[in-house]
């Protein structure tokens, strides 16, 4: 009974626990210097991905205290002072490049392209504007409409009806109409008046409200009058 009952400490279901156990605690004792390295190794990480957290959250907060200005300088048309500062506030390419990373340094990829777009530098519009990423679906659009029209000012129309048509396809009813008649208009001068007209019906049966869908069916007919 004792020998069974010994069995039975030893091993349940088949295991051998303490045999188990053993092997384990020979592990540990075998490799205990490699485990605390690693286990320091991931106490360290830890540690810095903590601070690095905390050192980004700071490092945005300082640069939206010190975008405020360019943004009002925006707001009011003053395009070279939003863009280099005024000489105590940093304009965005200073936040660009001295807050790399924060958000919003990433807001003033968006401001820049556009300024840069209405000073007719455009190829520094497209470059910041490929630079700027957000799930806001309004800005998003503006910005790959943007792209859209500096790439047609440098007469790059093929790349113009891309980024057009990324736009359109947001379906926002304030801004699609508009890129979809651009897009259009780009087609009509690409020759591919087929797609013009498609851009036109678009708008004439999904954004029949908007402003441009009282004038389009001038715009079909001329398309479908060059197919």
């Amino acid at each position: 009974m004792a020998k069974n009952q010994e069995n039975n400490h030893q091993e349940i279901g088949g295991l051998d626990l303490q045999g188990q156990f053993g092997k384990t605690e020979m592990f540990v004792t075998e490799n205990k210097k490699s485990l605390l390295i690693i286990l320091g190794a991931i106490v360290i990480m830890g540690g810095l991905f903590i601070g690095w957290n905390l050192y980004h959250k700071n490092q945005d907060k300082e640069a939206q205290d010190q975008m405020f200005k360019a943004e009002q300088y925006f707001e009011a048309d003053s395009l070279d002072k939003a863009l280099n500062g005024d000489g105590n506030f940093p304009g965005f390419v200073k936040i660009i490049d001295e807050y790399s990373g924060t958000k919003a340094a990433n807001l003033a990829y968006y401001y820049s392209g556009i300024i840069y777009l209405k000073k007719g530098e455009f190829q520094k519009a497209i470059d910041n504007l490929e630079s700027y990423s957000s799930k806001d679906e309004v800005t998003s659009a503006t910005a790959l409409g943007a792209i859209g029209d500096a790439y047609s000012e440098l007469k790059n129309y093929d790349k113009a009806a891309d980024y057009y048509k990324k736009a359109a396809d947001k379906k926002l009813q304030s801004f699609s109409p508009i890129y979809l008649m651009k897009l259009g208009m780009i087609y009509e001068e690409l020759k591919k008046n087929d797609k013009a007209v498609e851009a036109y019906k678009t708008i004439k049966t999904e954004y029949a409200e908007s402003q441009q869908a009282r004038s389009i069916d001038e715009y079909i007919a001329r398309a479908e009058a060059k197919l």
